[in-house]
């Protein structure tokens, strides 16, 4: 499947199909959702979002090293390494990391913005010595650089049936959906790690402060108090969602299955939450395989369904030899 992919995007540099599939790897083992939401693309674009993900994801364990192997000195060279790296392989296309190479590739075959990969970087870099929030404004601005950002460098590579600027919006809220799951869920881990990424006054509206959640971290207990603040966390990210939910029928009609089954399974991950009782502190909230399966059938059938359609003789991308109404194609 990883040569498949890499001849469909017609990467055929050895050392760069290396580090694409380098960047496939680290998402199949570390995005399980996100990785079977992605099989869901056609096959010419599935590189790009491993690459995508694959960097976000080294910058990530950089800043969340939860066996503490490194001090924080030593994660903010190898952050700043990176950076350095980043910069470097976005203007000349060459990178020391494979992660890196394959980034700055698909960046430069999709004409993503290089912002979006500098403000991603600067709330990394936030996670060196930042550990709270005390509003969820303040933690919408974190949220741009590390989630809403995702959404946007996505979008070339999704494509739209209407200007990329209109779809640009619920793009980078759907962004900020999936990490808002990611926080909840992860509840109990952020603590490990010394963070809150709970808004302290949405917790704070509920009498739940950071002593609080250690405490129920630590012993295994409940208090009704935390309750209350989750499921106010919860509805506060169905908000997002729903804010997001109308920019998928602005995508391409072939991509819209893969992000209609992500949007179907981290919501899933809310429910799943929910359905254990809000027990995020003390255990981890997962889709149930059934589940899983079910969504990942329904999304092909989707595929299949807008595959046909796009087969049609009258259909306008049939016209233009194949190609999506407003994508333009990887930047050669």
């Amino acid at each position: 499947m990883t040569r498949r992919e890499l001849d469909a995007a017609g990467i055929t540099d050895p050392a760069l199909r290396a580090a694409y599939t380098r960047c496939r790897r680290l998402n199949a083992r570390h995005g399980r959702t996100y990785f079977l939401a992605t099989r869901l693309l056609p096959v010419e674009r599935r590189s790009a979002v491993h690459a995508l993900y694959g960097f976000a994801r080294w910058a990530d364990d950089i800043v969340d090293d939860l066996d503490r192997r490194r001090t924080p000195d030593e994660r903010d060279r190898l952050l700043l390494r990176l950076e350095s790296d980043l910069a470097h392989g976005l203007r000349t296309g060459v990178g020391d990391e494979p992660v890196v190479r394959a980034v700055a590739d698909t960046a430069a075959r999709y004409d993503i913005e290089h912002v979006l990969f500098a403000d991603f970087l600067t709330s990394m870099r936030s996670d060196l010595s930042v550990t709270d929030y005390p509003t969820y404004e303040d933690l919408r601005s974190y949220m741009h650089g590390s989630a809403a950002v995702i959404g946007l460098q996505m979008l070339p590579v999704l494509g739209t049936v209407v200007p990329r600027q209109e779809a640009a919006p619920h793009a980078a809220d759907l962004g900020v959906a999936f990490q808002l799951t990611n926080f909840l869920r992860d509840v109990g881990e952020d603590l490990d790690r010394g963070r809150v990424y709970l808004p302290a006054d949405l917790l704070a509206a509920h009498g739940v402060d950071r002593p609080l959640l250690e405490w129920s971290r630590r012993t295994g207990r409940t208090d009704p108090r935390i309750r209350q603040a989750l499921v106010a966390a919860e509805a506060l990210t169905r908000k997002v969602y729903r804010a997001a939910e109308p920019g998928i029928a602005m995508l391409d009609p072939l991509t819209r299955p893969c992000i209609r089954a992500a949007f179907a399974l981290y919501g899933g991950i809310l429910d799943a939450i929910a359905d254990q009782g809000y027990s995020v502190l003390h255990r981890r909230a997962v889709v149930p395989r059934g589940r899983r399966a079910a969504v990942a059938a329904a999304g092909l059938v989707r595929v299949a369904a807008a595959r046909r359609r796009r087969r049609r003789p009258g259909h306008p991308a049939h016209r233009a030899g194949g190609a999506a109404l407003q994508w333009k194609g990887p930047v050669k």
